[in-house]
Parts: C-alpha cells; structure tokens; sequence
C-alpha cells in the first residue's frame, strides 16, 4: 500500500497540469495574434496552439496510465489482504479445535 497515494495523487493531478498548459498555450496564441494586428500568419499561430495540444495530450495520457496502475495495484492489494484474512481464519479454527 505504501506509495498507492501517490500514485492516485498523480492520476489526479496530471490531467490537471495538462490543461494549465493548454490554457498557456493558448495564451501564447492570444499575445500573438495581439502583437501582430490585422497580419497574423498560421505559422505564428501553430506554436501556441501545438503546445496547448501537447500538455493535454500528455496530462491525459500521463493520468490516464497512473489510474489504470493504481486501480491495479489496489486489486493485487486487496486480493493479498483478503487471501492473508482466510488464512488467518483459517488457523483461528485449527488453534481453537479441541485436541484429540
């Protein structure tokens, strides 16, 4: 378990971090097409706008990847906790069974 939230802090926060670099991006885009008037090119539009796909991208696969492995983790967790509670149940019934 130990590690676990962290790894849910990650799956949460990524997606997070992503869209700040959109909004960035996208105020790039903005100052560009301020600073340049009326003769903006796409060219000088791109970069702005690549970068905002870019950290979306990868805060959602970065989040994404960092969800499915905690989900994991805590079924493997879970299983392992549940297997060592049988067993220990298990044993209960064989310390408390009369001697013959």
């Amino acid at each position: 378990e130990k590690g676990l939230s962290i790894l849910a802090t990650i799956s949460g926060a990524a997606p997070m971090i992503g869209f700040l670099g959109t909004v960035i991006g996208m105020i790039v885009t903005f100052h560009t097409m301020k600073i340049s008037g009326a003769g903006v090119e796409l060219d000088q539009l791109s970069g702005g706008i690549m970068q905002a796909m870019v950290t979306t991208v990868a805060g959602l696969v970065i989040g994404i990847v960092a969800y499915v492995a905690y989900n994991t983790l805590v079924a493997r967790v879970n299983k392992v906790v549940q297997n060592m509670e049988a067993s220990t149940i298990a044993f209960m019934d064989v310390l408390e069974a009369p001697a013959k």
